[in-house]
């Protein structure tokens, strides 16, 4: 059993270490008319009969921890923002969406397949940004797009209760996580200027923090772990202070600590490393040194 946060129309059931990776919080709305149930990650499989009869399944976003319930939900359609849809419906998707060499796919796919219950979605439905759904007797749902941990990350909002599901926002300690190829740095730096502005006074993340009541806390929270974004820059210069070539920055790596050799850790560093590189030789802070290294300016 997990346990259960109430606001109004919306069920939190918390995973476990409120929903600390690999598991998640899983969010359950209930209308006039139809349940919905937002993602469903490992605590999904802890859950009785409120999950098991949801009407829909609506995805903030595609990853294996986010779609570790969908075995249980045969019947219910799932709908998933246009551009992570691909993702959600079939394997090839997931390894498009990964974008991780051959090996590092076939690793993957032991483990989620094993530890996530992985159930692709054929069926599946792409929604659009500023998508809505009347769920009954006033409660409503809508999508905002942002972008930036994969390509259609969407928060979801339950415009009555003001309640914010803001998935991989997550507000934890490592910070934004945009190693994958759909990932994209810029469009987090903006996303993160945007999730401020939504219109909400209880904002639920899929890990970590699990739910935020305050509007003061969520602003210093958000800060904190969009600050990582700079944090990872300054690193790297420091190490850019001698010539490093991107292999050699992966060596020394930028987000994970030595000895977390999961499948992927080097390939979201390199994706990592690559984007931010990017963005400091366009700031002009960095500069090529020949050999394929790059040394600051």
């Amino acid at each position: 059993m997990s346990c259960v946060l109430r606001f109004g129309a919306v069920s939190v059931h918390l995973g476990a270490k409120s929903g600390k990776y690999p598991d998640g919080n899983q969010l359950i709305v209930q209308g006039a008319d139809v349940r919905v149930a937002f993602d469903t990650p490992e605590v999904a499989n802890r859950i009785g009969p409120e999950l098991d009869t949801v009407d829909l399944v609506i995805l903030g976003h595609v990853h294996e921890d986010h779609m570790a319930g969908l075995h249980r939900l045969l019947h219910a359609p799932v709908q998933v923002h246009e551009a992570d849809l691909a993702a959600a419906q079939s394997w090839d998707g997931m390894c498009r969406h990964y974008g991780y060499p051959q090996d590092v796919l076939d690793a993957m796919r032991v483990i989620v397949e094993k530890d996530f219950h992985y159930h692709p979605r054929p069926d599946a439905t792409g929604y659009s940004d500023a998508a809505q759904w009347d769920l009954g007797g006033g409660v409503t749902v809508s999508a905002h797009h942002l972008p930036g941990h994969t390509a259609g990350h969407c928060a979801l909002v339950v415009e009555n209760e003001g309640l914010a599901f803001i998935g991989d926002i997550d507000l934890t300690g490592f910070g934004p996580y945009y190693g994958d190829a759909t990932s994209n740095l810029a469009d987090f730096r903006q996303t993160l200027k945007k999730v401020a502005e939504l219109d909400a006074r209880i904002w639920v993340t899929s890990h970590h923090k699990a739910v935020v009541t305050d509007r003061a806390q969520f602003g210093a929270d958000l800060a904190r772990f969009a600050s990582k974004i700079d944090e990872r820059s300054d690193k790297l210069l420091g190490y850019l202070q001698t010539p490093h070539s991107l292999d050699e920055l992966v060596q020394r790596r930028l987000l994970y600590p030595a000895g977390y050799d999961v499948p992927f850790v080097h390939c979201a560093e390199r994706n990592t490393i690559q984007m931010h590189l990017s963005e400091l030789l366009a700031q002009g802070q960095i500069q090529p040194h020949g050999d394929g290294r790059y040394v600051v300016c």
